[in-house]
């Protein structure tokens, strides 16, 4: 595992020490992994929406059916 040095604002940090002092984790690294962890689904999720928009701008039409879409776009959401 990598090992890197961040400097966070004292909002931030207050933040993250409350977290972990109320046990919702057990270090501020396992904390900040999980958030990386949100980001990166979140970002998967927008990128695929993007293209879906892309593919339907580009052809000026879809076939999948808005709840088809919707359906995907969750399934990526839950992961």
């Amino acid at each position: 595992m990598s090992r890197q040095s961040i400097s966070l604002t004292e909002p931030n940090d207050e933040w993250l020490k409350a977290q972990v002092e109320n046990k919702e984790y057990s270090s501020k690294s396992e904390l900040v992994n999980d958030l990386i962890r949100q980001a990166r689904k979140q970002q998967a999720q927008i990128d695929w929406i993007r293209a879906k928009l892309e593919t339907a701008e580009n052809s000026g039409f879809t076939n999948d059916s808005k709840e088809s879409i919707l359906a995907q776009s969750k399934s990526l959401l839950n992961g």
